[in-house]
């Protein structure tokens, strides 16, 4: 049994406030309201991408005006000292921890989100990622490293993978006309995370320091708040569309696209497939390039260009002060947030142009020019045009993006959307793979050329060709990619057994279109919008404010 709400929602009798079926929408719904909901999640797991802002505070949360070194203490030891202050390059296993647990969590949680629905699965993800932060709070404010890595890193971790795959089948079931412009809105909140997160934790730092603390735990607490009841909006807005749905007026094309499959295959044989494995590849070695770049953007900058970066043209890098050194950080840090930009913008165009051109032919793009303006970057070094290495990593960033953006509409091409949130949350996987490839490639090799005398100007040359093969591999790979066999489609009555038991209640309204149409900007979903919108204009403006100081 199950009734009809006025606000435009199924509700099944006897089920939960997170129950899939309190979900379900009926007429008069406005589709537009599903990316903002989706947007309030993202951008706050985003920030994933900014914790880096707390490396220097905490690295002297205990000898606060400078920090208090042990000697030769090892990793074990630093896991435990409440005596001694953390070392910067301990506190970055945070990535590795927020990142592979985000492909685990994907992987393992995603067909229990297809099951659920993204509401329950958006709750979860805000009390494990503010929980995390709870927690990682308390491990700040009693000095014990493992107690960050086990709040903010793992179970913020877990957090991170659950709210980053709960809006993806959603958006493309609800945009059926514009896949990837669907889950570039929404995967772009997470590249401009940071953007907003960042700034906002330096202002609460600086809020509270004092002279006993450096602000960090409290303000670990205050965004934990914010970020709690930003994510619970965001949970509680998610709607799903009735099974069969498609928006009002609107038919398929009638041109039939080869690559756009009309049949849907099993989570359970996807990974079967050599289609699977090939744009897992694709993803992975697309983000291998340029998570390594964004790890290094910003002492690339500096030791590239070094004086040029201050109007001292014929100053390396190693002739600087530590003065000038302090100049050229803070405008390689608007480089790095200039990228950000770029990461953020680039998730929502170049998914929007998969929509017109193929997602094949994209990763086509991301490929191709991608190999152009790696082997030109040490060029325009030694050229010393800092406008084109800027422009052409701010492309190859704006790919980077774009590639997590084209993805899902990628897989829901090749699998159909029935199990594309479950699908994609193994694929990223990849993602966790790639995290570990690109900074060790980046890193190592930086630090063997540093070791044979290499120049700190031409140091990243050998690492830019080598970027440019692993783009070389990811373009067979796309290429190599056809449509899935037919022996893996589901069958239509398996598919609408399956929408039947996960949506019975929607048996109670209208077919087709539901009363639904493609929705607009009405007033509530100008506000809805307006509500992320400005947060994310603040982080935008912010880091143009640092970026103009490159030029």
């Amino acid at each position: 049994m199950s009734t009809i709400e006025s606000a435009g929602t199924i509700s099944g009798a006897g089920a939960g406030f997170l129950d899939r079926e309190r979900t379900i929408a009926t007429a008069g719904f406005n589709r537009w309201l599903v990316p903002p909901a989706a947007l309030c999640i993202h951008l706050c797991i985003g920030m994933a991408y900014g914790f880096s802002v707390f490396w220097l505070p905490l690295s002297r949360a205990i000898g606060l005006t400078a920090p208090k070194v042990c000697g030769d203490i090892s990793l074990f030891q630093e896991l435990f000292t409440t005596s001694c202050d953390w070392k910067v390059a301990s506190m970055g296993w945070m990535y590795t921890l927020f990142f592979v647990l985000l492909g685990i969590a994907a992987a393992v949680w995603g067909g229990w989100l297809e099951r659920v629905g993204p509401r329950k699965a958006g709750f979860v993800s805000a009390l494990c990622w503010c929980g995390g932060l709870f927690l990682g709070a308390i491990g700040v404010y009693t000095h014990q490293l493992w107690l960050l890595w086990l709040g903010s890193g793992v179970i913020g971790g877990i957090g991170l993978g659950l709210g980053y795959i709960s809006p993806v089948s959603t958006l493309v079931k609800w945009f059926p006309d514009r896949r990837g412009m669907a889950t570039g809105m929404a995967i772009m909140g997470f590249g401009g995370g940071a953007m907003i997160g960042a700034p906002l934790a330096n202002l609460l730092m600086n809020y509270f320091k004092s002279p006993t603390s450096v602000g960090v735990w409290e303000t670990f607490v205050a965004m934990g708040v914010i970020y709690f009841v930003f994510m619970m909006i965001g949970a509680f807005r998610y709607r799903l569309p009735p099974p069969g749905w498609q928006p009002e007026g609107w038919t398929p094309p009638s041109k039939a696209n080869a690559m756009i499959s009309k049949n849907n295959v099993h989570l359970n044989d996807a990974h079967k497939t050599p289609q699977f494995w090939l744009i897992w590849w694709v993803l992975c070695l697309n983000v291998s390039a340029g998570i390594g770049v964004i790890g290094m953007a910003s002492p690339m900058l500096q030791e590239i260009f070094a004086g040029k970066l201050i109007g001292l043209p014929d100053v390396g890098f190693n002739a600087l002060d530590a003065g000038q050194k302090a100049q050229i950080a803070a405008i390689a840090a608007g480089f790095a947030g200039l990228l950000s930009l770029f990461n953020i913008g680039g998730r929502f165009f170049w998914a929007s142009l998969s929509d017109k051109i193929g997602r094949k032919n994209t990763y086509y793009t991301f490929f191709i020019l991608g190999i152009v303006l790696y082997a030109l970057a040490p060029t325009f070094a030694a050229m010393g045009s800092k406008l084109l290495f800027v422009l052409g990593f701010g492309i190859i960033l704006s790919m980077y993006g774009g590639g997590f953006a084209t993805v899902p509409a990628y897989l829901a091409d090749m699998f159909g959307t029935q199990f594309v949130g479950a699908i994609h949350g193994r694929l990223l996987t990849a993602w966790s793979t790639a995290g570990i490839i690109g900074p060790v490639v980046v890193n190592y090799i930086r630090e063997f050329q540093l070791a044979a005398g290499v120049p700190r100007d031409q140091l990243y040359n050998t690492t830019m060709y080598i970027l440019c093969a692993m783009l070389i591999a990811g373009l067979i790979c796309n290429y190599l990619i056809k449509p899935v066999d037919s022996k893996w489609h589901m069958k239509d009555a398996d598919v609408a057994k399956l929408q039947a038991a996960s949506a019975s209640a929607a048996a109670a309204g209208p077919h087709g279109s539901y009363g639904i149409g493609f929705g607009g900007l009405d007033a509530k979903a100008a506000l809805f919008w307006a509500f992320v919108g400005i947060p994310l204009l603040w982080g935008v403006w912010k880091t143009l404010e640092s970026a103009v100081k490159i030029f």
